[in-house]
């Protein structure tokens, strides 16, 4: 299995669709046995799901993320855990342990009042609806 978290610093990055680079972790026998950092190389929102798929990644933990974003993500046979914050190694092990705390409700919907922009703003602070 294939595990995917939005990542930057060490942490799970707050806005998938801005996401600059993804901790991939390979899983075997419910263990990590590696990981790798991936850059997006500037790919946002839509081209994001088909990055991840065509990684193979199985799993995304992140922590805000789009409607339209979660349906490609959806058609990618991705599953997702969004609304997820914290260490993004930590978050994973939990994962494994059964013990994630995330969101499946949760939806970031910042685009409908902000025009798309997220660069003005930390996206960490926008609103979100759960």
């Amino acid at each position: 299995m294939r595990i995917a978290v939005t990542y930057e610093n060490g942490q799970i990055f707050q806005h998938f669709g801005h996401s600059e680079q993804f901790k991939i972790y390979d899983i075997e026998n419910n263990a990590i046995v590696s990981s790798e950092i991936l850059d997006t190389n500037g790919s946002g929102h839509g081209a994001l799901a088909d990055l991840l798929y065509g990684k193979k990644v199985d799993v995304l933990i992140c922590g805000g993320i789009g409607g339209g974003a979660k349906m490609a993500l959806n058609e990618a046979g991705i599953t997702l855990y969004a609304g997820a914050s914290g260490n993004a190694d930590s978050a994973v092990e939990a994962l494994l342990a059964g013990a994630l705390q995330f969101d499946p409700l949760h939806e970031c919907t910042h685009h409908q009042h902000h025009d798309g922009d997220c660069g003005s703003h930390s996206c960490g602070s926008h609103s979100c609806k759960e």
